[in-house]
């Protein structure tokens, strides 16, 4: 980090919306060659002052300062133009262009009357891929290529200007554990360059790896900064949400029930082959693995979106054959998916839609839904999993990623499941609400559930879990019990090595 003029600086930004102050007179700077992580619950105004920052959003109040010329920036082109990048967090390609077409979209070099120089966009595009290490090239049609590789041309957009400031947000929630190597990198040679760089995360080990200070907001309003490598997880913790958080282990020996789902050498082609396990009520079992090792492809088959190749699900003893979620339901497994927004959630709907979304056949009163039977429902599950909105009128796609996935839950919920599987439970959320969540799943096994938690987060799956399974490349490698499993073995089990208790 060096000690130069703020290469952007804020002062006082205030942000309203109807009924809501989502900023309160907000500063906020960044250096040239540092990275600033600005950290926050969801809802704390953080996605507010970077579209702010981005020219997506008007202060009310404020004033913005690139190299300290005082700046007003109304669209996102703008803001370009006057260097300062916005890599989101969601994804806004456009799936039928080529790699090229979408990183210079708006910006295509031209020849003589109109046409496009195809050329040059060509090679200007691959020479920017080139920097970025990734296995495709200006061609490709992005609708072809994997979520996380999307996410990187997203990235290649920031290096099509000579950029002063570039907000990452939470930009490696799709990446590998290599391409986030390589991302690390390129965030590296920005900042050679002088560029000053904003990272939003709520992953804490990357905000400690490669961040120079840190600012927090709570209720839109900007609470410290601290020097990254002066501080710690803890006192980061309590600046964001004001409280201390419990993140022991599980260590709760409540009663357990009779097992009420059993997989016996359940094989997908190559997704995953030979899986064997089960789960009883009143328990949470842990999935853990690697991006790939099939945790998520078992329980899309559990679901009846995928048809199995080989083996048994067994529940409450008795063989099933699930061949669509709708059977699924009816035999009483729920999904919440890894993807709430793309697959969990109709985001322009309402909460109360939302919710009751898959029972609305057993909510009719003649031709109509039952508006009454679904504001219980909504209402019954907003007060048990303290859901913070308005009300039921409130569209989903404003509520914060806690809240969003508390519907999520609350909806399979009401249909009274025998078996709840949970796919990332808290991918994208604060440290607050996730340990809302963790609590959550927790309460639900002690009511008697059957829960299955997969999660990619060591820490996550150490403190739900009553027991682990371990998976390396489409197979089961070793089953822990939490009070025997350590970091060590879970490590080894999932990078293939079978140490000497294999499943």
């Amino acid at each position: 980090m060096t000690d130069h003029t703020p290469v952007l600086r804020l002062e006082d930004i205030v942000k309203t919306f109807p009924g809501v102050r989502a900023l309160d007179g907000v500063s906020f700077n960044v250096l040239p060659g540092e990275v600033h992580a600005l950290m926050g619950e969801n809802g704390a105004g953080k996605s507010t002052l970077m579209k702010v920052l981005g020219g997506i959003l008007q202060p009310n109040e404020g004033r913005i300062f690139i190299e300290e010329e005082p700046t007003v920036m109304t669209t996102p082109v703008q803001a370009k133009a006057k260097g300062v990048v916005f890599i989101h967090q969601e994804l806004s390609l456009a799936d039928e262009l080529t790699v090229a077409e979408n990183i210079f979209l708006g910006e295509l070099p031209l020849k003589s009357f109109g046409r496009v120089d195809w050329g040059t966009l060509y090679d200007d595009t691959n020479a920017i891929l080139k920097q970025l290490n990734v296995g495709f090239d200006a061609k490709t049609r992005v609708g072809d290529l994997s979520i996380a590789n999307q996410q990187m041309v997203e990235i290649a957009r920031a290096l099509t200007v000579d950029p002063k400031a570039v907000i990452f947000d939470e930009p490696t929630a799709s990446l590998t554990d290599a391409e986030k190597v390589v991302l690390f990198d390129v965030i590296s040679g920005l900042q050679s360059k002088g560029v000053g760089i904003i990272y939003i995360s709520h992953r804490m080990e990357e905000i400690f790896k490669i961040t120079d200070r840190i600012s927090v907001l709570r209720d839109g309003q900007y609470r410290g900064t601290l020097n990254t490598r002066e501080t710690n997880e803890e006192e980061v913790t309590h600046l964001m949400i004001g409280r201390k958080l419990d993140l022991s282990r599980n260590e709760s020996h409540h009663e357990l029930g009779d097992v009420a789902l059993e997989v016996r050498g359940l094989s997908c082609g190559k997704l995953f082959q030979d899986v064997s396990f089960n789960v009883r009520r009143g328990e949470v079992l842990g999935f853990y693995g690697l991006v790939g090792a099939g945790r998520t492809e078992i329980a899309e088959t559990l679901f009846g979106l995928r048809d199995p190749s080989a083996g048994q699900i067994l529940l409450n003893g008795q063989e099933v054959r699930i061949k669509s979620p709708i059977e699924a339901i009816g035999h009483g497994i729920s999904l919440v998916p890894e993807d709430r927004k793309g697959q969990g959630l109709v985001l322009g709907m309402n909460c109360r839609d939302n919710m009751t979304l898959p029972q609305v056949d057993d909510l009719t009163a003649g031709p109509f839904v039952s508006d009454g039977a679904e504001i219980a429902i909504f209402d019954q599950y907003r007060d048990k999993l303290d859901i913070r909105t308005p009300g039921w009128r409130q569209t989903v796609g404003n509520l914060s990623g806690g809240n969003q996935q508390k519907i999520v839950i609350g909806k399979w919920l009401s249909m009274r499941p025998e078996v709840l599987i949970v796919d990332e439970p808290t991918r994208g959320i604060d440290v607050g609400s996730k340990s809302e969540i963790h609590n959550l799943i927790r309460d639900l096994a002690a009511q008697g559930f059957a829960v299955i938690v997969i999660s990619s987060e060591m820490p996550e799956v150490l403190h739900v879990s009553d027991r682990i399974v371990a998976m390396y490349s489409g197979r089961v490698m070793r089953e822990f019990t939490s009070d025997e499993v350590t970091e060590d073995s879970l490590i080894q089990a999932i990078s293939g090595i079978t140490g000497d208790k294999v499943a």
